[in-house]
């Protein structure tokens, strides 16, 4: 899943951070509610976590402004204002779960789970492509019956391709969604992780499937929907 905390205590926001990123997922950070408008607009969260005391304006008026920008992703309040006024305040205005500080992780990320299932069917069924399937909630993967070992950041790489049959995805599409906004975008990351794949995907079933874009990007194909 893919997480944006909006936090302006910088101390937090870096603990929630790395906590999330060690339990496995993609978290960015914004710590004003005018960024985490532009940024959510310009790419795709599973989750939002959102702080009410905010600089500018409140997390109140961000998560109305993200409703009204289309935005759908759940949005999880968290801040240090417990008052059932509050709460009703944040609900009433578009957030979907309240949780209080202090807190303790395992139960944000319980809370992070839920809402991730909750929002959308895609993230609770299992993708497939021709004899490949992937299970985005359990981080597993077929080839027919056999099962492959993929690692997490593998797995990411996969289930965006998978996402988008046939569709060719950039370099720059890859990092965003396999990796997090701090990654270098000049690296060749996804061109070794490609590699990767392949090894383990395709070169053991004498597939295929996994195609280079030339200049552009990679896409995932079904071979035998275009056999002849």
């Amino acid at each position: 899943m893919r997480v944006l905390v909006i936090e302006d205590e910088v101390k937090l926001a870096s603990l929630i951070h790395r906590a999330l990123r060690e339990a496995g997922l993609i978290v960015d950070v914004a710590i004003k509610g005018e960024d985490a408008l532009w940024m959510a607009g310009s790419s795709e969260y599973d989750v939002i976590v959102l702080d009410v005391m905010l600089p500018g304006i409140d997390g109140f008026e961000t998560c109305s402004r993200l409703r009204s920008d289309g935005i759908r992703a759940p949005i999880l309040m968290l801040t240090a204002r417990g008052e059932i006024a509050d709460r009703v305040t944040g609900l009433n205005t578009g957030a979907d779960d309240y949780l209080t500080k202090p807190f303790a992780f395992d139960e944000l990320l319980a809370r992070i789970h839920a809402l991730g299932r909750r929002g959308g069917v895609a993230l609770a069924s299992v993708l497939e492509l021709g004899d490949l399937r992937v299970d985005p909630v359990a981080h597993r993967a077929w080839r027919g019956a056999a099962e492959i070992d993929l690692s997490a950041r593998e797995f990411l790489v996969l289930e965006a391709l998978i996402r988008h049959p046939g569709a060719t995805l950039t370099r720059h599409q890859l990092l965003e969604r396999a990796w997090d906004t701090e990654y270098d975008t000049k690296s060749n990351v996804v061109d070794v992780y490609i590699g990767y794949l392949r090894e383990k995907v395709d070169r053991p079933f004498g597939r295929a499937s996994i195609e280079t874009v030339r200049g552009v990007g990679y896409r995932l194909v079904d071979e035998s929907a275009t056999a002849t």
